[in-house]
Protein backbone atom coordinates (compact mmCIF):
# COMPACT_ATOMS: atom_id res chain seq x y z
CA UNK A 1 0.00 0.00 0.00
CA UNK A 2 1.61 3.31 -0.96
CA UNK A 3 1.21 5.93 1.48
CA UNK A 4 1.98 10.20 0.97
CA UNK A 5 3.10 12.21 3.61
CA UNK A 6 2.27 15.66 1.75
CA UNK A 7 3.17 19.39 1.99
CA UNK A 8 6.04 18.21 4.16
CA UNK A 9 8.45 20.52 5.41
CA UNK A 10 11.75 19.07 4.84
CA UNK A 11 14.92 19.25 6.46
CA UNK A 12 17.10 16.29 5.39
CA UNK A 13 20.67 17.45 4.91
CA UNK A 14 21.74 14.21 2.99
CA UNK A 15 20.34 15.50 0.44
CA UNK A 16 20.69 19.25 1.30
CA UNK A 17 17.19 19.95 1.94
CA UNK A 18 17.08 22.93 4.27
CA UNK A 19 12.97 23.36 4.74
CA UNK A 20 11.65 22.74 1.57
CA UNK A 21 8.23 21.72 0.80
CA UNK A 22 8.15 18.39 -0.42
CA UNK A 23 5.87 15.24 -0.71
CA UNK A 24 7.04 11.63 0.68
CA UNK A 25 5.91 8.48 -1.06
CA UNK A 26 6.14 5.00 0.75
CA UNK A 27 5.37 1.92 0.36
CA UNK A 28 5.24 -0.87 2.86
CA UNK A 29 8.52 -0.21 4.59
CA UNK A 30 10.35 2.31 2.16
CA UNK A 31 10.40 5.85 0.79
CA UNK A 32 9.99 5.72 -2.86
CA UNK A 33 9.17 7.72 -6.12
CA UNK A 34 5.55 8.85 -6.59
CA UNK A 35 3.60 6.33 -7.84
CA UNK A 36 1.37 6.35 -11.07
CA UNK A 37 -1.99 8.63 -11.24
CA UNK A 38 -4.11 5.35 -10.74
CA UNK A 39 -1.92 4.50 -7.20
CA UNK A 40 -2.25 7.82 -6.15
CA UNK A 41 -6.07 8.22 -6.06
CA UNK A 42 -5.99 4.45 -3.66
CA UNK A 43 -2.93 5.70 -1.01
CA UNK A 44 -3.36 7.05 2.36
CA UNK A 45 -2.42 10.64 2.33
CA UNK A 46 -1.53 12.88 5.10
CA UNK A 47 -1.50 16.69 4.66
CA UNK A 48 1.03 18.13 7.09
CA UNK A 49 1.22 21.34 5.82
CA UNK A 50 3.86 23.81 7.86
CA UNK A 51 4.97 20.69 9.99
CA UNK A 52 8.52 20.05 10.09
CA UNK A 53 9.54 16.52 8.59
CA UNK A 54 12.97 14.82 9.06
CA UNK A 55 13.68 11.11 9.35
CA UNK A 56 14.17 9.22 12.31
CA UNK A 57 16.42 10.19 14.88
CA UNK A 58 19.22 8.00 15.52
CA UNK A 59 20.95 7.69 19.37
CA UNK A 60 24.70 5.99 19.24
CA UNK A 61 25.33 6.24 22.89
CA UNK A 62 22.73 5.24 25.27
CA UNK A 63 22.48 3.17 28.05
CA UNK A 64 19.18 0.55 27.66
CA UNK A 65 20.18 -2.70 28.07
CA UNK A 66 22.26 -5.03 30.16
CA UNK A 67 23.63 -5.56 33.72
CA UNK A 68 24.40 -2.07 34.97
CA UNK A 69 21.12 -1.10 33.74
CA UNK A 70 19.51 -3.87 35.45
CA UNK A 71 21.79 -3.51 38.62
CA UNK A 72 20.57 0.06 38.44
CA UNK A 73 17.20 -0.67 38.89
CA UNK A 74 17.31 -2.86 41.71
CA UNK A 75 19.10 -0.46 43.23
CA UNK A 76 16.98 2.24 43.15
CA UNK A 77 13.27 1.32 42.63
CA UNK A 78 12.22 4.66 43.63
CA UNK A 79 13.29 5.25 39.87
CA UNK A 80 10.80 3.88 38.23
CA UNK A 81 8.41 3.64 40.48
CA UNK A 82 5.04 2.66 38.76
CA UNK A 83 1.91 4.86 38.08
CA UNK A 84 -1.41 4.08 38.94
CA UNK A 85 -2.94 4.85 36.26
CA UNK A 86 -2.66 1.83 33.41
CA UNK A 87 -3.12 2.71 29.64
CA UNK A 88 -4.65 -0.13 28.40
CA UNK A 89 -3.61 -0.16 25.00
CA UNK A 90 0.03 -0.47 25.13
CA UNK A 91 1.75 -3.55 27.77
CA UNK A 92 3.31 -1.83 30.65
CA UNK A 93 3.05 1.49 29.21
CA UNK A 94 3.18 2.71 33.07
CA UNK A 95 5.83 0.66 33.98
CA UNK A 96 8.45 3.53 34.17
CA UNK A 97 12.27 3.06 33.40
CA UNK A 98 11.41 -0.10 31.87
CA UNK A 99 12.30 -1.92 28.56
CA UNK A 100 9.06 -0.91 27.47
CA UNK A 101 9.05 2.53 28.45
CA UNK A 102 12.23 2.95 26.60
CA UNK A 103 10.69 1.84 23.28
CA UNK A 104 7.91 4.43 23.90
CA UNK A 105 9.42 7.65 25.18
CA UNK A 106 12.02 7.24 22.23
CA UNK A 107 9.53 6.51 19.73
CA UNK A 108 7.31 9.66 20.89
CA UNK A 109 10.44 11.72 20.38
CA UNK A 110 10.45 10.55 16.98
CA UNK A 111 13.40 8.62 17.86
CA UNK A 112 13.71 4.74 15.00
CA UNK A 113 17.33 3.48 15.89
CA UNK A 114 19.27 3.17 19.40
CA UNK A 115 22.90 1.95 20.25
CA UNK A 116 23.65 0.31 23.97
CA UNK A 117 27.53 1.30 24.14
CA UNK A 118 28.88 -0.89 26.53
CA UNK A 119 27.70 -4.82 25.91
CA UNK A 120 29.72 -7.07 28.30
CA UNK A 121 30.57 -10.06 25.73
CA UNK A 122 29.43 -12.50 28.40
CA UNK A 123 26.53 -10.68 29.36
CA UNK A 124 25.29 -10.66 25.67
CA UNK A 125 22.73 -13.13 25.87
CA UNK A 126 20.83 -11.35 28.42
CA UNK A 127 21.51 -7.73 26.48
CA UNK A 128 19.83 -9.10 23.55
CA UNK A 129 16.85 -10.44 25.46
CA UNK A 130 16.19 -6.94 26.65
CA UNK A 131 16.34 -5.19 23.37
CA UNK A 132 14.07 -7.73 22.27
CA UNK A 133 11.51 -6.39 24.96
CA UNK A 134 11.98 -2.93 23.85
CA UNK A 135 9.01 -1.88 21.25
CA UNK A 136 9.10 0.36 18.35
CA UNK A 137 12.34 1.40 17.96
CA UNK A 138 15.67 -0.77 16.67
CA UNK A 139 18.31 -1.33 18.69
CA UNK A 140 21.99 -2.14 18.34
CA UNK A 141 25.08 -2.64 20.84
CA UNK A 142 28.42 -2.31 21.01
CA UNK A 143 30.64 -4.89 22.69
CA UNK A 144 33.12 -3.94 25.19
CA UNK A 145 36.62 -5.57 24.78
CA UNK A 146 39.79 -3.83 26.26
CA UNK A 147 40.18 -5.24 29.86
CA UNK A 148 39.70 -9.06 29.02
CA UNK A 149 41.80 -11.35 30.05
CA UNK A 150 41.78 -13.14 26.73
CA UNK A 151 43.18 -10.39 24.81
CA UNK A 152 45.67 -9.01 27.00
CA UNK A 153 46.89 -12.81 27.40
CA UNK A 154 47.34 -12.15 23.42
CA UNK A 155 49.07 -9.12 23.86
CA UNK A 156 51.37 -10.23 26.79
CA UNK A 157 52.28 -13.02 24.75
CA UNK A 158 53.15 -10.87 21.64
CA UNK A 159 50.37 -12.58 19.31
CA UNK A 160 50.09 -11.17 16.36
CA UNK A 161 47.70 -8.45 14.60
CA UNK A 162 45.75 -10.90 12.39
CA UNK A 163 45.14 -13.32 15.75
CA UNK A 164 43.92 -10.16 17.79
CA UNK A 165 41.71 -9.24 14.71
CA UNK A 166 40.09 -12.51 14.61
CA UNK A 167 39.59 -12.12 18.23
CA UNK A 168 37.81 -9.17 17.53
CA UNK A 169 35.62 -10.40 14.62
CA UNK A 170 34.79 -13.35 16.85
CA UNK A 171 33.71 -11.30 19.18
CA UNK A 172 31.46 -9.72 17.23
CA UNK A 173 29.93 -12.28 15.54
CA UNK A 174 29.14 -14.66 18.72
CA UNK A 175 27.53 -11.82 20.45
CA UNK A 176 25.60 -9.92 17.40
CA UNK A 177 27.07 -6.78 18.13
CA UNK A 178 27.38 -3.68 16.17
CA UNK A 179 30.73 -2.41 16.87
CA UNK A 180 33.66 -2.48 19.70
CA UNK A 181 33.23 -0.53 22.67
CA UNK A 182 37.06 0.12 24.68
CA UNK A 183 36.43 1.85 28.25
CA UNK A 184 39.60 2.64 29.89
CA UNK A 185 41.31 0.02 28.42
CA UNK A 186 43.05 -2.22 30.77
CA UNK A 187 41.63 -0.07 33.75
CA UNK A 188 39.53 -2.77 34.99
CA UNK A 189 42.17 -5.15 35.45
CA UNK A 190 44.68 -2.49 37.04
CA UNK A 191 41.57 -2.10 39.42
CA UNK A 192 41.74 -5.48 40.56
CA UNK A 193 45.11 -5.16 41.20
CA UNK A 194 44.82 -2.51 43.19
CA UNK A 195 45.51 0.67 41.14
CA UNK A 196 43.04 3.09 41.75
CA UNK A 197 44.29 5.84 38.90
CA UNK A 198 45.44 4.91 35.25
CA UNK A 199 46.62 6.42 32.58
CA UNK A 200 46.95 6.41 28.90
CA UNK A 201 50.58 4.94 29.33
CA UNK A 202 50.40 3.09 32.61
CA UNK A 203 51.22 -0.62 32.26
CA UNK A 204 48.63 -3.04 33.06
CA UNK A 205 49.73 -5.21 36.41
CA UNK A 206 50.58 -8.85 35.50
CA UNK A 207 50.14 -8.08 31.66
CA UNK A 208 53.01 -5.90 30.57
CA UNK A 209 51.03 -3.57 28.02
CA UNK A 210 49.38 -0.08 28.67
CA UNK A 211 46.86 1.50 27.95
CA UNK A 212 47.96 3.33 24.84
CA UNK A 213 48.86 0.02 23.29
CA UNK A 214 45.80 -2.16 24.36
CA UNK A 215 44.04 0.56 22.51
CA UNK A 216 45.87 1.54 19.28
CA UNK A 217 45.54 -2.35 18.79
CA UNK A 218 42.08 -2.60 19.28
CA UNK A 219 41.82 0.37 16.63
CA UNK A 220 43.81 -1.11 13.99
CA UNK A 221 41.39 -4.24 14.27
CA UNK A 222 38.52 -2.60 13.60
CA UNK A 223 39.98 -0.49 10.70
CA UNK A 224 41.43 -3.25 9.32
CA UNK A 225 38.68 -5.98 9.22
CA UNK A 226 36.44 -2.64 8.01
CA UNK A 227 34.12 -2.11 10.69
CA UNK A 228 31.59 0.55 10.00
CA UNK A 229 31.57 2.69 13.32
CA UNK A 230 35.09 3.37 14.27
CA UNK A 231 36.50 2.04 17.91
CA UNK A 232 33.93 3.66 20.54
CA UNK A 233 36.61 5.17 23.34
CA UNK A 234 35.97 6.09 26.99
CA UNK A 235 39.25 7.54 27.64
CA UNK A 236 40.93 7.40 30.76
CA UNK A 237 40.60 9.53 33.73
CA UNK A 238 37.03 9.93 33.33
CA UNK A 239 36.23 13.56 35.45
CA UNK A 240 38.85 14.51 36.68
CA UNK A 241 40.50 18.08 37.11
CA UNK A 242 42.77 17.91 34.34
CA UNK A 243 41.78 15.67 31.82
CA UNK A 244 41.41 17.41 29.32
CA UNK A 245 45.67 16.13 28.58
CA UNK A 246 44.05 12.91 28.44
CA UNK A 247 41.53 13.36 26.04
CA UNK A 248 44.01 15.06 23.60
CA UNK A 249 46.42 12.67 23.76
CA UNK A 250 44.21 10.09 22.71
CA UNK A 251 43.20 11.76 19.71
CA UNK A 252 47.51 12.25 18.98
CA UNK A 253 47.11 8.43 19.91
CA UNK A 254 44.95 7.26 17.03
CA UNK A 255 48.19 8.41 14.53
CA UNK A 256 45.38 9.62 12.00
CA UNK A 257 42.66 6.41 12.52
CA UNK A 258 39.23 7.10 12.77
CA UNK A 259 38.44 7.15 16.38
CA UNK A 260 35.15 7.64 18.19
CA UNK A 261 35.38 9.80 21.53
CA UNK A 262 32.47 9.09 23.74
CA UNK A 263 30.82 11.80 26.75
CA UNK A 264 33.65 14.17 26.09
CA UNK A 265 31.94 16.50 28.47
CA UNK A 266 33.51 14.81 30.93
CA UNK A 267 37.17 15.22 29.23
CA UNK A 268 36.79 19.11 29.18
CA UNK A 269 38.29 19.59 32.42
CA UNK A 270 41.15 21.48 33.78
CA UNK A 271 42.32 22.10 36.99
CA UNK A 272 42.83 25.91 37.55
CA UNK A 273 41.22 28.48 39.61
CA UNK A 274 40.67 28.45 43.37
CA UNK A 275 38.49 25.74 43.20
CA UNK A 276 41.22 23.53 41.53
CA UNK A 277 38.28 23.21 38.35
CA UNK A 278 37.87 25.16 35.19
CA UNK A 279 36.44 24.86 31.86
CA UNK A 280 38.90 23.33 29.23
CA UNK A 281 36.55 23.13 26.76
CA UNK A 282 38.27 25.63 24.30
CA UNK A 283 41.08 23.77 24.20
CA UNK A 284 39.37 20.40 23.60
CA UNK A 285 37.94 21.82 20.66
CA UNK A 286 41.11 23.71 19.34
CA UNK A 287 42.70 19.89 19.53
CA UNK A 288 39.49 18.55 17.84
CA UNK A 289 39.47 20.79 15.24
CA UNK A 290 42.75 19.53 14.46
CA UNK A 291 42.41 16.10 14.17
CA UNK A 292 39.64 15.24 11.49
CA UNK A 293 40.11 11.31 11.90
CA UNK A 294 38.06 12.16 15.78
CA UNK A 295 34.77 12.39 16.25
CA UNK A 296 32.44 12.78 19.67
CA UNK A 297 29.81 12.79 21.35
CA UNK A 298 29.46 15.11 24.11
CA UNK A 299 27.47 13.58 27.20
CA UNK A 300 25.58 16.93 28.21
CA UNK A 301 24.38 17.07 31.92
CA UNK A 302 21.37 18.67 32.97
CA UNK A 303 20.41 19.36 36.47
CA UNK A 304 18.26 16.95 38.29
CA UNK A 305 18.05 12.80 39.73
CA UNK A 306 19.49 10.57 37.98
CA UNK A 307 22.02 7.85 38.37
CA UNK A 308 25.61 6.96 36.79
CA UNK A 309 26.97 3.59 35.49
CA UNK A 310 29.28 2.52 33.70
CA UNK A 311 32.25 -0.12 33.22
CA UNK A 312 34.47 2.27 34.23
CA UNK A 313 34.55 0.57 38.13
CA UNK A 314 37.92 2.83 38.78
CA UNK A 315 36.00 5.91 38.02
CA UNK A 316 32.59 4.92 39.69
CA UNK A 317 34.17 3.59 42.76
CA UNK A 318 36.36 6.71 43.32
CA UNK A 319 32.72 8.83 42.95
CA UNK A 320 30.81 6.30 45.76
CA UNK A 321 30.62 8.96 48.49
CA UNK A 322 29.14 11.38 46.14
CA UNK A 323 26.38 9.03 46.05
CA UNK A 324 22.54 11.26 46.37
CA UNK A 325 20.89 8.76 47.68
CA UNK A 326 23.48 7.40 49.81
CA UNK A 327 23.59 3.58 48.29
CA UNK A 328 25.98 2.61 45.31
CA UNK A 329 27.71 -0.87 44.59
CA UNK A 330 30.46 -2.03 42.10
CA UNK A 331 31.24 -5.34 40.76
CA UNK A 332 33.53 -7.85 38.92
CA UNK A 333 33.33 -10.21 35.83
CA UNK A 334 36.62 -12.20 36.84
CA UNK A 335 37.96 -12.61 33.20
CA UNK A 336 36.49 -9.80 31.06
CA UNK A 337 35.25 -6.57 32.68
CA UNK A 338 33.71 -4.83 36.10
CA UNK A 339 31.49 -2.11 36.58
CA UNK A 340 29.50 0.48 39.44
CA UNK A 341 26.35 2.17 40.16
CA UNK A 342 26.27 5.59 41.62
CA UNK A 343 23.01 7.46 42.10
CA UNK A 344 23.92 11.40 41.04
CA UNK A 345 21.67 14.71 41.52
CA UNK A 346 23.09 17.10 39.49
CA UNK A 347 22.19 20.71 41.18
CA UNK A 348 22.02 24.05 40.09
CA UNK A 349 23.55 25.44 43.30
CA UNK A 350 26.94 23.06 42.65
CA UNK A 351 29.67 24.79 41.21
CA UNK A 352 31.19 21.88 40.00
CA UNK A 353 27.68 20.97 38.46
CA UNK A 354 26.68 24.18 36.74
CA UNK A 355 30.50 24.39 35.14
CA UNK A 356 29.70 20.57 33.99
CA UNK A 357 26.60 21.75 32.34
CA UNK A 358 28.45 24.63 31.02
CA UNK A 359 31.41 23.13 29.80
CA UNK A 360 28.76 20.73 27.50
CA UNK A 361 27.19 23.61 25.90
CA UNK A 362 30.53 24.95 25.33
CA UNK A 363 31.29 22.30 23.27
CA UNK A 364 28.60 21.88 21.24
CA UNK A 365 28.35 25.70 20.78
CA UNK A 366 32.41 25.96 19.95
CA UNK A 367 31.87 23.39 17.32
CA UNK A 368 31.87 24.18 13.51
CA UNK A 369 30.98 20.52 12.43
CA UNK A 370 28.19 19.16 13.40
CA UNK A 371 28.64 15.95 11.29
CA UNK A 372 31.79 14.79 13.50
CA UNK A 373 29.86 16.29 17.29
CA UNK A 374 27.27 14.14 18.22
CA UNK A 375 24.06 14.74 20.38
CA UNK A 376 24.14 12.75 23.55
CA UNK A 377 23.83 13.04 27.41
CA UNK A 378 25.18 9.63 27.80
CA UNK A 379 21.73 8.15 29.33
CA UNK A 380 21.29 8.24 32.40
CA UNK A 381 24.70 9.22 33.46
CA UNK A 382 24.53 13.54 32.63
CA UNK A 383 20.85 13.25 32.07
CA UNK A 384 17.70 10.88 30.54
CA UNK A 385 16.89 10.66 27.52
CA UNK A 386 13.90 12.26 27.96
CA UNK A 387 15.38 15.65 28.44
CA UNK A 388 17.00 15.92 25.40
CA UNK A 389 13.94 18.23 24.14
CA UNK A 390 15.63 20.66 26.98
CA UNK A 391 18.90 20.17 25.57
CA UNK A 392 17.74 21.26 21.74
CA UNK A 393 16.39 24.30 23.08
CA UNK A 394 19.48 25.01 25.08
CA UNK A 395 21.28 24.86 21.61
CA UNK A 396 18.78 26.45 19.61
CA UNK A 397 17.64 29.32 22.27
CA UNK A 398 20.43 31.88 23.37
CA UNK A 399 17.96 34.12 25.42
CA UNK A 400 17.05 30.46 27.51
CA UNK A 401 20.74 29.92 27.82
CA UNK A 402 21.48 33.10 29.06
CA UNK A 403 18.58 32.68 31.74
CA UNK A 404 19.15 29.53 32.71
CA UNK A 405 22.73 30.58 32.88
CA UNK A 406 21.76 33.04 35.29
CA UNK A 407 20.52 30.99 38.08
CA UNK A 408 24.21 29.27 38.55
CA UNK A 409 26.96 30.00 40.84
CA UNK A 410 28.05 33.55 39.41
CA UNK A 411 31.81 33.02 38.53
CA UNK A 412 30.43 30.06 36.37
CA UNK A 413 30.08 33.28 33.71
CA UNK A 414 33.56 34.68 34.08
CA UNK A 415 35.33 30.81 33.86
CA UNK A 416 33.77 30.17 30.73
CA UNK A 417 32.51 31.34 26.79
CA UNK A 418 29.44 30.90 27.36
CA UNK A 419 27.85 34.25 27.68
CA UNK A 420 29.76 35.51 24.61
CA UNK A 421 28.37 32.02 22.36
CA UNK A 422 25.44 33.53 21.14
CA UNK A 423 25.49 30.85 18.30
CA UNK A 424 22.11 29.23 17.77
CA UNK A 425 21.87 26.03 16.37
CA UNK A 426 19.20 25.65 13.42
CA UNK A 427 16.90 23.10 12.39
CA UNK A 428 19.01 21.72 9.53
CA UNK A 429 21.94 21.48 12.50
CA UNK A 430 19.73 19.72 14.49
CA UNK A 431 19.05 17.05 11.99
CA UNK A 432 22.45 16.48 10.69
CA UNK A 433 23.17 16.07 14.26
CA UNK A 434 20.64 13.48 15.23
CA UNK A 435 19.84 11.80 11.83
CA UNK A 436 22.23 12.04 9.65
CA UNK A 437 25.07 12.06 11.16
CA UNK A 438 24.83 9.34 13.36
CA UNK A 439 23.79 7.13 10.03
CA UNK A 440 26.86 7.85 8.73
CA UNK A 441 28.65 7.14 11.64
CA UNK A 442 27.45 3.82 11.84
CA UNK A 443 27.14 2.79 8.39
CA UNK A 444 23.35 2.83 7.99
CA UNK A 445 23.08 3.79 4.53
CA UNK A 446 19.26 3.17 4.89
CA UNK A 447 18.64 5.31 7.80
CA UNK A 448 18.72 9.22 8.40
CA UNK A 449 17.59 10.89 5.31
CA UNK A 450 14.46 10.67 3.66
CA UNK A 451 15.41 9.93 -0.16
CA UNK A 452 14.23 7.00 -2.38
CA UNK A 453 15.33 4.00 -0.85
CA UNK A 454 15.41 4.93 2.94
CA UNK A 455 13.96 3.19 5.59
CA UNK A 456 10.46 4.03 6.09
CA UNK A 457 11.49 5.95 9.63
CA UNK A 458 9.94 9.61 9.95
CA UNK A 459 9.34 11.72 12.59
CA UNK A 460 6.64 14.79 12.42
CA UNK A 461 6.57 17.93 14.47
CA UNK A 462 4.38 21.09 14.97
CA UNK A 463 6.80 24.03 14.73
CA UNK A 464 6.29 25.77 18.10
CA UNK A 465 8.37 28.30 19.44
CA UNK A 466 9.27 26.34 22.73
CA UNK A 467 11.08 24.55 21.08
CA UNK A 468 11.10 21.59 23.73
CA UNK A 469 7.90 21.58 23.13
CA UNK A 470 7.98 20.96 19.74
CA UNK A 471 10.50 17.70 20.30
CA UNK A 472 9.26 16.57 23.22
CA UNK A 473 5.91 14.95 21.57
CA UNK A 474 6.33 13.95 17.75
CA UNK A 475 2.75 14.69 15.80
CA UNK A 476 3.14 11.62 14.07
CA UNK A 477 6.19 9.11 13.73
CA UNK A 478 6.23 6.25 11.44
CA UNK A 479 8.33 2.78 11.83
CA UNK A 480 8.77 0.74 8.79
CA UNK A 481 5.68 2.84 7.31
CA UNK A 482 3.16 2.56 9.91
CA UNK A 483 2.28 5.06 12.07
CA UNK A 484 3.04 4.65 15.50
CA UNK A 485 2.60 8.06 17.04
CA UNK A 486 -0.15 10.14 16.39
CA UNK A 487 -0.58 13.71 18.37
CA UNK A 488 2.48 12.73 20.44
CA UNK A 489 1.30 9.53 21.98
CA UNK A 490 2.36 5.64 20.99
CA UNK A 491 -0.78 4.35 18.84
CA UNK A 492 0.95 1.19 17.61
CA UNK A 493 3.32 -1.05 18.98
CA UNK A 494 5.81 -2.88 16.68
CA UNK A 495 8.40 -5.35 17.32
CA UNK A 496 11.88 -3.61 16.95
CA UNK A 497 15.19 -5.31 15.31
CA UNK A 498 18.60 -5.67 16.45
CA UNK A 499 21.57 -4.68 13.65
CA UNK A 500 24.38 -6.78 14.28
CA UNK A 501 27.71 -7.49 12.38
CA UNK A 502 28.82 -10.68 9.87
CA UNK A 503 32.35 -10.82 10.54
CA UNK A 504 35.10 -13.13 8.41
CA UNK A 505 37.85 -14.68 10.42
CA UNK A 506 39.91 -17.26 10.83
CA UNK A 507 38.21 -20.51 12.99
CA UNK A 508 41.52 -21.48 14.74
CA UNK A 509 40.92 -18.43 17.01
CA UNK A 510 37.48 -21.16 18.37
CA UNK A 511 39.46 -23.67 19.35
CA UNK A 512 42.10 -21.00 21.45
CA UNK A 513 38.90 -19.17 22.78
CA UNK A 514 37.64 -23.10 23.68
CA UNK A 515 40.41 -23.96 25.31
CA UNK A 516 40.69 -20.76 27.33
CA UNK A 517 36.76 -21.25 28.24
CA UNK A 518 37.70 -24.52 29.68
CA UNK A 519 40.29 -23.77 31.37
CA UNK A 520 39.21 -20.49 33.73
CA UNK A 521 35.29 -20.23 32.91
CA UNK A 522 32.23 -21.76 34.72
CA UNK A 523 30.18 -20.89 31.56
CA UNK A 524 30.44 -22.77 28.86
CA UNK A 525 31.32 -21.54 25.41
CA UNK A 526 27.81 -22.55 24.06
CA UNK A 527 25.97 -20.21 26.69
CA UNK A 528 28.31 -17.13 25.78
CA UNK A 529 26.96 -17.41 22.11
CA UNK A 530 24.06 -15.27 20.86
CA UNK A 531 21.84 -17.33 18.78
CA UNK A 532 18.79 -16.77 16.93
CA UNK A 533 16.34 -17.69 19.25
CA UNK A 534 18.12 -16.56 22.28
CA UNK A 535 15.58 -12.84 22.43
CA UNK A 536 12.53 -15.18 21.64
CA UNK A 537 12.44 -13.28 18.41
CA UNK A 538 13.60 -15.50 15.47
CA UNK A 539 14.05 -12.76 12.57
CA UNK A 540 14.80 -10.32 15.25
CA UNK A 541 18.56 -9.95 13.63
CA UNK A 542 19.21 -7.38 10.73
CA UNK A 543 23.05 -8.40 9.65
CA UNK A 544 25.11 -5.79 8.48
CA UNK A 545 28.27 -7.06 6.40
CA UNK A 546 31.23 -4.90 6.60
CA UNK A 547 31.12 -4.38 2.72
CA UNK A 548 28.00 -2.19 3.83
CA UNK A 549 25.37 -4.59 1.91
CA UNK A 550 22.39 -5.25 3.98
CA UNK A 551 19.82 -8.54 4.52
CA UNK A 552 17.07 -9.28 6.55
Amino acid sequence: MYRCIRNALVYDPVHQCNGENRDIWMKDDIICAAPSAEEQKKAAIYDVEGKVVMAAAIDIHSHIAGGNVNNARVLLPEQHRSHLERQQHLPFNNAKWSSFDIGYRYAEMGYGLVIEPAMLPVNAPQVHAEMADIPIIDTGALAILGSDDFLLRLMRAKASQAQINDYVSWTMNVTKAMGLKVINAGGAQAFKMGSETFGLDDIVPQYGVSSRQILQTLQKAVVQTNMPHPVHVHCNNLGTPGNVKTIIDTMEAAQGLPMHLAHVQFYGYGDEGKYGFSSSAAQLMAAFASYPNITMDVGQILFGQTVTLSGDVMAQYSRRQDASPQKWMVWHAENEGSGGIVPYHYKQASFVNGLQWAIGLEIFLLSDDPWRLFFTTDHPNGAPFTRYPELIRLLMDYDYRMACLETLHPEIQQMTLLKGLKREYSLYEIAIMTRAAPAKLLGQVERGHLGIGAKADIAIYKQNTDISTMFRHADMVFKNGEMVVENGEVKLQQHGQTLSLQMGYNDSIELDVQAYFDQFYAVKLSNYRVTEDVAAGMNRFIYQGVSGNFSS
